[in-house]
């Protein structure tokens, strides 16, 4: 009895020590492994047809404030994308939100007048995420909406909180990736690579660009 236990204890030190020296095992973290990480392949695109009757274009923070040169410096270059996919929502008749940034202290009348909302266009004021405290989501269940196409600045702000919520509250996200902006390309790289491979939001976010999106006709 004692011999076996003796073995069975030298197996499992000598487990031990095996495990202690692969690779895997050494003592490392993101922090010291930063400058040796490699990001992956850019995911593919695909094209998009929505459905007018139960999509809508979700214009988040398109406000002057944090929609110029000094601030989100590649939200300018977004807008005539942007504006394209715009006029096609609203001449399918598809459903169009805008929304603004609590901080600043943001107005309708701050939007970018060349993708200004129309008067009948519903518009929210919230944090970063847009459905959290807000009556987006009822206004969006009350028109029947089950996909949003989300479009804006920040892309790691009110783009990929408000798009996760999306997913998780049961909504698809579509997200058009020349319609999404920061102040650098990393931002918008990690927003786009976390929404399309984490767990439940990647089984509801599709990715693909303005130009790549139609709208079914009715």
């Amino acid at each position: 009895m004692q011999g076996r236990f003796l073995y069975g204890a030298l197996a499992f030190a000598a487990l031990l020590g095996a495990i202690a020296s692969t690779p895997a095992a050494r003592a490392a973290d993101v922090i010291t492994e930063w400058n040796n990480v490699k990001a992956p392949p850019a995911p593919q695109l695909k094209s998009v047809t929505a459905d007018p009757k139960t999509t809508a274009l979700l214009m988040l923070d398109f406000i002057r404030q944090l929609c110029n040169a000094q601030r989100f410096v590649h939200c300018p270059g977004t807008v005539p994308a942007v504006k394209k996919l715009l006029d096609s929502a609203r001449t399918a008749g598809a459903l169009v939100v805008y929304t603004a940034t609590l901080t600043p202290d943001a107005a309708k009348t701050d939007i970018l007048p060349e993708i200004a909302p129309m008067a009948d266009e519903p518009f929210v004021r919230g944090n970063i995420d847009k459905l959290y405290n807000t009556d987006l989501e009822k206004i969006l269940r009350d028109r029947g909406i089950k996909t949003v196409i989300t479009v804006g600045t920040a892309a790691q702000g009110a783009v990929i909180n408000t798009a996760s919520d999306a997913a998780q509250r049961g909504f698809n996200v579509i997200l058009p990736v020349d319609g999404i902006s920061a102040q650098d390309y990393y931002y918008e790289q990690y927003t786009v690579w976390q929404l399309s491979h984490a767990p439940l939001l990647a089984n509801r976010t599709t990715l693909t660009s303005t130009n790549m999106i139609k709208f079914q006709a009715q």
